[in-house]
């Protein structure tokens, strides 16, 4: 599942020092320009959410919305976490490449029903 995939290479971007994490860290990092993708958790506040996809609008950076903030603190190994920013630009290309193939495929699976 992309999901899978997704988390895998957010927690071998955290084991590599490559993951900003927390409301204040994240934004930080996108308004830097270090951040090269934003992950939210799709539990997380309306507020949470409507900032951080304006403000990835408005610099520019991709965002996702995705599993629960349980699920995302976990996998990058810390309690909850509501948003995460990944640092490098080469695991952000290979976790938005992961979600677009399982996009496709989902589609795919769709069309042949």
């Amino acid at each position: 599942m992309k999901r899978n995939k997704v988390l895998s290479l957010a927690g071998l971007a955290a084991k590599a020092g490559k993951i900003a994490s927390g409301e204040f860290p994240v934004e930080k990092a996108v308004k830097s320009g270090k951040g090269h993708l934003v992950i939210v958790a799709e539990d997380a506040s309306a507020n949470t959410r409507k900032k951080f996809t304006n403000m990835c609008s408005y610099y520019g950076v991709p965002i996702l919305y995705m599993e629960t903030r349980e699920i995302l603190g976990k996998t990058i190994g810390k309690e909850f976490r509501a948003s995460v920013a990944v640092l490098d630009a080469g695991f952000a290309k290979a976790m938005l490449e992961a979600e677009e193939a399982q996009h496709q495929k989902k589609e795919e699976c769709v069309c042949q029903k």
